[in-house]
């Protein structure tokens, strides 16, 4: 049985919600961020990052969490199955791109709109990551434009990848309306049932 090291609060996420869709059997293996969980030597031998997410899968054990949902989608058969070199090939493009150009702004506004406590928000922080996501939320938009999915003619791994780092900016309250196109591509994600049955594991916690 395929089993994921993690947990429904963190990056983990996105591979629980690609193991729902993919509809395979898979065993949650349930580690915090904290050291105590991470650092021991057997998850050392895992994962010698001593971070989250980790996928095992018979012999095969990989991290970094589009790697596992990349690797899940060319594995194993069922509506998320995909082998077309240009299907893979957007799916990597926008994979790498959401997390270069817009995972790391979406975390820092939503460190300081919710996540720090209120004497440690910065206000210029948010102003300035709203200010640079201007570009980027663009080129999805206009990418987006008169499509339903990123790449193909269906939900793939690449809307999944993309769509689980965009919640942060639901999270951090940032203003969509500019961008209608990606709006719309959202919300049809997050409206999946795999996608709530993931946010329902992590109500549980």
């Amino acid at each position: 049985m395929l089993q994921l090291y993690g947990n429904p609060r963190s990056r983990a996420i996105r591979c629980l919600w690609m193991l729902e869709e993919v509809g395979r059997p898979y065993q949650l293996v349930e580690r915090s961020t904290r050291a105590d969980d991470l650092q021991t030597a057997e998850y050392l031998r895992l994962n010698p990052n001593a971070r989250i997410p980790t996928l095992v899968d018979g012999d095969v054990v990989l991290w970094e969490s589009m790697a596992i949902n990349l690797y899940l989608a060319q594995k194993y058969d069922g509506p998320m199955h995909c082998t077309n070199p240009e299907v893979l090939g957007l799916a990597a493009q926008w994979s790498f791109w959401a997390m270069l150009e817009i995972e790391h702004l979406l975390l820092h506004l939503l460190e300081h709109r919710a996540l720090l406590a209120e004497f440690a928000r910065d206000p210029s922080a948010i102003e300035r990551n709203e200010l640079l996501l201007k570009k980027p939320l663009g080129v999805l938009n206009d990418a987006l434009a008169g499509r339903d999915y990123l790449a193909g003619t269906s939900f793939t791994v690449a809307d999944l990848n993309v769509a689980s780092i965009l919640v942060w900016a639901k999270m951090a309250r940032l203003d969509l309306s500019a961008y209608p196109d990606l709006t719309r591509w959202l919300n049809g994600c997050l409206a999946r049932p795999a996608y709530a049955r993931v946010r329902d594991q992590a109500r549980r916690k």
